[in-house]
């Protein structure tokens, strides 16, 4: 069936363009009951084939992280067998969707000219690149990689983006295996701390579902008693001003609006009596130091995982933005005083110009002794399941209880400008 596929994709590169839309192929009867194999021969599951399988399936050309940014950026269609796709209406359909027989799923036009921009580095690390992502390395076993991401490099690939972690981490962190490291969260671009990945599609999917599932199971962690918590994470932030409580509990619903005439978005906080669509956020907070700057450091430990999640919740609901998010605290760091905001924009090409490590990084500055400090928002401690231990112990992963799974605690230290932060409102 797959050698099916590949001989159409041309096909359907070729004579499929409808309007602004390039179409795949239609959902296959057989398609839809493929199970997911864990690469080992032992099946996982069997669960219908999804909009973002069947992309990867038919398109095995495209790079993944952008397949993965399109479905984030909401730029991918489907059109139903039962009308005719030259004058429906396409809906959106997101990465997660079922598919049925007859399905077809239509791509924007812009992936022609795009296909491959984030694999042309791919295998052309320098010695000096490839020492630098391997010393970011802080955890290694048979199922996971763990890194300390710096700040200033994006997760994943995708347009105008020319450098990213997924992309050199399949360059130069595959060691011993023949697969890729493979992400199983997300760290948004200027944050940094703990990255964790899996070394193998079985460890992946484990780990996907413990980041996943956590999410979905957020109000029952409220309840119950922190060290028994599958996943926690911790960050730390050194936010403007100080909460009106040492610790507390934030539970506000988060939802995007569209701005700049649809140039950009942000995300906020929306009320449950609007008819906006939302998604329900959770962070639990509790303050580590205060300083008589009038800066504050926080614990933040999300027990959601939404989209600047920690960003908003700190800026809009405890009223304390994060130092260096000038996204959703602009207005609190001009009031501020401390900061020349002038030019932030030059700030940032001055950073690249006394770059000091490879991909243009420089982890240096951007304290709070500068005139334009950068985002102070660090994961600091993850502890999960030893996944490596788990799966030497069951026949597959669908077996495995991973409550009964020995903790595996990892600490990620502070960026060197953060560490700086530190020592001046602690000294």
């Amino acid at each position: 069936m797959l050698g099916a596929l590949r001989s159409r994709q041309c096909h359907f590169w070729a004579t499929r363009p409808w309007g602004k839309w390039l179409t795949l192929p239609p959902v296959s009867a057989t398609a839809t009951l493929e199970g997911e194999g864990n690469g080992n021969g032992n099946e996982l599951s069997s669960n219908p084939t999804t909009a973002l399988k069947w992309v990867l399936r038919c398109c095995p050309h495209l790079p993944r992280p952008l397949v993965h940014k399109l479905f984030r950026l909401r730029q991918v269609r489907i059109a139903s067998p039962a009308n005719d796709i030259q004058h429906q209406t396409f809906k959106r359909v997101t990465a997660k969707d079922t598919l049925n027989t007859g399905d077809r799923i239509l791509l924007p036009q812009s992936v022609k000219e795009k296909e491959t921009p984030t694999h042309k580095h791919h295998s052309h690390l320098t010695p000096d690149e490839t020492n630098f992502i391997r010393s970011l390395v802080i955890y290694k076993d048979p199922a996971a990689l763990v890194l300390n991401k710096p700040p200033g490099m994006p997760v994943q690939g995708g347009i105008n983006i020319k450098w990213s972690l997924d992309v050199v981490a399949a360059a130069c962190l595959n060691y011993e295996y023949s697969e890729p490291p493979r992400l199983v969260h997300r760290l948004d671009r200027d944050c940094s701390g703990i990255l964790v990945m899996g070394r193998t599609q079985t460890s992946t999917t484990v780990l996907h579902s413990i980041f996943r599932e956590k999410t979905s199971r957020a109000l029952d962690d409220v309840t119950i008693d922190k060290e028994k918590r599958i996943l926690q994470r911790r960050y730390w932030a050194l936010v403007l001003g100080c909460p009106r409580r040492p610790k507390g509990l934030v539970m506000a619903s988060l939802g995007k609006v569209v701005v700049d005439n649809g140039r950009s978005d942000r995300i906020t906080i929306v009320d449950n009596s609007t008819l906006m669509s939302s998604q329900h956020a959770i962070t639990e907070y509790r303050v580590i130091a205060s300083s008589s700057h009038g800066y504050t450091w926080l614990e933040l430990s999300p027990l959601t995982g939404r989209k600047h999640q920690l960003r908003v919740h700190c800026a809009e609901v405890l009223g304390t933005p994060i130092v260096g998010d000038y996204k959703y605290g602009w207005q609190a760091h001009r009031k501020w005083g401390h900061f020349d905001l002038s030019n932030v924009e030059d700030s940032r090409e001055e950073l690249l110009k006394e770059e000091t490590l490879p991909f243009g990084l420089n982890l240096t500055k951007g304290s709070i002794s500068e005139n334009h400090p950068r985002l102070h928002l660090h994961c600091k401690q993850i502890v999960l399941p030893n996944i490596s231990q788990a799966l030497q112990n069951v026949q597959s992963a669908s077996n495995c209880d991973l409550s009964l799974v020995e903790g595996l605690e990892l600490v990620a230290d502070l960026p060197p400008y953060m560490q700086r932060s530190w020592d001046v409102t602690n000294y």
